[in-house]
């Protein structure tokens, strides 16, 4: 049978069937036997028989919805501590005089924060984009040749120093407060050389007691907070029903934000050392509390210290930090040393590194802050740019598509994506895909760091 022939011979089939179930169709639903449609030798009418065993619209079985799957056994979806988004800052925190506008400034490679010394040279927040080192990116570029190459970017702000009594206003500690509460994680420095030229704000150095004063007024700024949370909760539910939707809902809420409350206060810990469900942790992050975010270390030696590795501080700092918040980073460094690399040339920074056996930390502390906010970033490639864009852990295909573009997220098809490793391994896209290494995949995707994704979509 030829090609023209099976095609009309489907035709002149179809259509029978048609008017036959049409005919049938147009009879009183009464009148209708679910037996002589089964026994029908129509295979589009048995498909139709189960529409029609009862006495029920058309109309209703075509908007009968499947019930849904079961989603039992499935993990509970993890919900990060801190505000959502992929445009997260870090703030610069410590005593005065600790280094952190010179730093800040060797980290922005400006001169946008006042460094000076006397306490509280800093009054309003300095902010700027940090360049995040990636050698993925770098080697991307190298492949391409792109015209245009945009890296990731970590924003960062100096905030001005705290001091002992900030929590109740003391050095202008309301103001430098909410400016910490603005931010999404805390690079906290802390002073541990020595240096009469450099006065100290408390008299003399000692880190783990400045380290102490920072950690107190957070916290203690963390409870006020909250505290006035649960007079405003309790307050709001004496107005409602005993059992309403409402009621119970304000309840939960009440018994999470009271659970923080004695998470600080009773067993003495910051919030983000506490353990939370990911229905507390979407309460935790509607109060915005200090103590909820992450914490580096960034402990500022002298020179001579940083160089020979050695500092009669850092064991002290180290058990302070075991003690106190366990799992914290503490990332060492030197913003003298710093400060002399940056006034070399790029070479001669190089050289100096090799002749006294340090590196530069800046790149280390920068890449430590953009992963301390669970921050990732999927790279776009082509002839005409390579881009880093940053999204958070656990963002969707289509959400990440919409870092691009709103409308490629509203428009969205699918993600052709492969690894970074699997296109370094295989050396060009065709020889990716040619090893069956390029997956399209689909909204429930969860794009992964380093990914080099094509985002298909209408319009």
């Amino acid at each position: 049978m030829s090609f023209l022939t099976r095609n009309l011979f489907t035709t002149t089939s179809t259509r029978t069937t048609q008017r036959h179930l049409f005919t049938t169709l147009s009879r009183p639903l009464s009148l209708v036997r679910a037996s002589s449609l089964k026994a029908s030798s129509s295979p589009c009418v048995q498909r139709c028989s189960c529409l029609h065993t009862g006495p029920v619209s058309l109309l209703a079985a075509k908007k009968k919805k499947m019930p849904p799957k079961s989603k039992k056994g499935e993990p509970e979806k993890k919900v990060l501590l801190g505000r959502p988004g992929n445009n997260l800052k870090t703030g610069i925190v410590g005593v005065p005089n600790v280094g952190k506008s010179s730093f800040f400034n060797l980290l922005s490679k400006t001169s946008l924060s006042n460094a000076a010394n006397f306490p509280y040279a800093t009054i309003d927040p300095e902010e700027a984009r940090i360049l995040v080192p990636d050698p993925r990116h770098d080697w991307l570029c190298e492949t391409y040749k792109p015209a245009s190459r945009i890296a990731a970017y970590l924003t960062c702000i100096d905030i001005a120093g705290l001091t002992a009594g900030a929590s109740t206003g003391a050095g202008l500690g309301n103001a430098f407060l909410s400016h910490v509460r603005a931010v999404d994680g805390i690079f906290q420095m802390v002073r541990a050389f020595d240096d009469a030229d450099v006065i100290h704000v408390e008299g003399d150095v000692d880190p783990t007691r400045d380290m102490t004063i920072i950690q107190t007024e957070l916290r203690l700024k963390d409870i006020e907070w909250t505290e006035k949370t649960i007079e405003a909760l309790k307050r709001g539910m004496r107005g409602s029903g005993a059992n309403s939707l409402a009621e119970k809902a304000k309840k939960e809420e009440l018994a999470t934000v009271e659970k923080v409350l004695a998470t600080m206060k009773d067993e003495n810990k910051d919030v983000r050392k506490g353990v939370w469900s990911s229905k507390e942790v979407e309460v935790i992050n509607g109060l915005q509390l200090l103590t909820a975010k992450p914490v580096i270390y960034l402990v500022n030696l002298s020179e001579r210290d940083y160089i020979r590795k050695k500092n009669k501080w850092l064991p002290k700092i180290k058990a302070w930090i075991d003690e106190n918040n366990p799992g914290d980073l503490l990332i060492p460094f030197s913003v003298s040393f710093e400060q002399r690399l940056e006034d070399m040339g790029e070479e001669e920074a190089r050289e100096e590194e090799k002749k006294v056996g340090a590196t530069s930390a800046l790149g280390k502390i920068t890449t430590a802050g953009y992963a301390s906010l669970n921050l990732i970033r999927f790279f776009t490639c082509g002839p005409d740019e390579v881009r880093a864009w940053t999204i958070r852990e656990g963002t969707k295909a289509p959400q990440a598509a919409g870092v691009i573009h709103s409308d490629i997220e509203k428009n969205f098809i699918c993600a052709e994506v492969q690894a970074y490793e699997d296109l370094k391994e295989y050396g060009t896209e065709a020889a990716v895909k040619a090893a069956g290494k390029l997956r399209q995949q689909g909204r429930t995707y969860e794009v992964q760091d380093a990914d080099i994704c094509f985002f298909k979509h209408n319009g």
